[in-house]
């Protein structure tokens, strides 16, 4: 596999599945399957070290992850984020395997379709800061922004999703006003 870099998008920006987004079965891993996967790659330093960094944009590498998860190996120069966005249908986990990072996320459940603009209510907010071996999983709709706040050194973590991602939903936010800016596709990121 190579290695992609971009400026600050998301972390599965060049991905592209062909897996239905609702498959199911027995091999669905659960949030806290993804979570372990996360914490035990992140903790392969022979992994982490093999990825080359970018001082001027993110870079990522596609990893198998358990039951046809989508996972991701990504490195964070400082001052890089995701903005707000959330992953739809999918579940998810991330650990952090070098640096640290930080996630903004809501808590709330968003409505999945039928808006365009929300108008949050106090209280929703919540930040935590991931250092090297600390993960958190996440159910479906879950909005955040994740983000290298260090101004000198690059953070490493391990993403996984499942189903893989069939889309993903951009926000913008000014105050307690969440909108709704973009709707990605995995053939948009080819």
């Amino acid at each position: 596999m190579s290695p992609h870099t971009s400026a600050p998008a998301h972390s599965s920006a060049s991905a592209h599945t062909s897996a239905s987004p609702h498959a199911s079965g027995p091999s669905r891993p659960s949030a806290s399957e993804l979570l372990d996967f996360v914490r035990r790659t992140a903790a392969d330093s022979a992994l982490i070290d093999s990825l080359p960094l970018d001082p001027q944009g993110r870079t990522w590498v596609r990893l198998d992850g358990p039951g046809g998860s989508e996972a991701w190996l990504i490195g964070w120069p400082p001052g890089t984020g995701t903005g707000w966005h959330d992953h739809a249908e999918s579940q998810g986990a991330f650990a952090t395997a070098r640096g640290a990072l930080r996630e903004n996320a809501l808590a709330a459940r968003l409505p999945a379709s039928g808006w365009k603009t929300l108008e949050l209510a106090e209280d929703l907010d919540r930040q935590r800061e991931l250092t090297v071996g600390q993960g958190r999983a996440f159910g479906r709709h879950h909005v955040h922004e994740v983000y290298n706040a260090s101004e000198t050194e690059h953070a490493v973590s391990v993403h996984a999703y499942h189903p893989p991602l069939p889309l993903l939903r951009r926000f913008s936010r000014t105050g307690a006003v969440l909108r709704l800016e973009q709707i990605e596709r995995p053939e948009d990121w080819q």
